[in-house]
């Protein structure tokens, strides 16, 4: 099933091409800060995180959170995509034929399994699922001597933390000297480990 294909400029001038639901390629998208936890920019095209989807899932049958926890591997820790964002591709996808799900008798999960359709598919678009994921590579060397990951879920924690506190309104001297001397404190043991 040929998709159309659109094209559009951005804002710098460049022209993109895409097939209709599905990214061809194309640069990785920034890294400035942003997305989720604040680490990476845009990091897919537009349908380019369906190409990885179904490729993972080519490898072998997974469920949403396998999948999400798989693209966070491959990039080193550094991107990891909302559910918000993996779920709607895994249905778009299931839509198309590429994928179907089976739910766990005892729970909601979805196992997700690649067609047959969904292997011709790949097999038609490889060469931009082969950049695709040259570039997930590039991003994981380049990022890849970052923190380790239980360091930086222990910095969103903290992050957010401080986020939900200081959203309940103004801290009186006592609040805020307590939450200045715990960080502090945080910042000089990390120091000195």
């Amino acid at each position: 099933m040929e998709k159309k294909m659109y094209s559009h400029r951005h804002s710098c001038g460049e022209r993109r091409y895409a097939r209709h639901g599905f990214g061809v390629g194309g640069r990785f998208a920034g890294h400035q800060r942003g997305g989720r936890g604040g680490r990476l920019g845009r990091v897919f095209d537009q349908g380019d995180l369906r190409y990885v989807l179904l490729q993972l899932i080519s490898d072998k049958p997974r469920h949403g959170y396998e999948l999400i926890k798989a693209i966070e591997e491959k990039f080193a820790g550094m991107y990891s995509p909302s559910p918000g964002i993996v779920y709607p591709n895994l249905n778009l996808l299931e839509e198309l034929g590429y994928v179907r799900s089976e739910t766990a008798a005892e729970g909601t999960r979805k196992l997700y399994t690649i067609t047959e359709e969904g292997t011709n598919y790949l097999a038609a678009n490889r060469p931009a699922i082969d950049a695709i994921f040259a570039r997930i590579a590039e991003i994981s060397r380049a990022y890849g001597g970052g923190p380790a990951p239980e360091i930086q879920r222990a910095m969103r924690n903290l992050e957010a933390a401080l986020r939900i506190r200081l959203g309940k309104g103004p801290l009186d001297a006592t609040q805020l000297s307590r939450i200045t001397e715990a960080l502090d404190r945080a910042a000089g043991e990390i120091e000195r480990s």
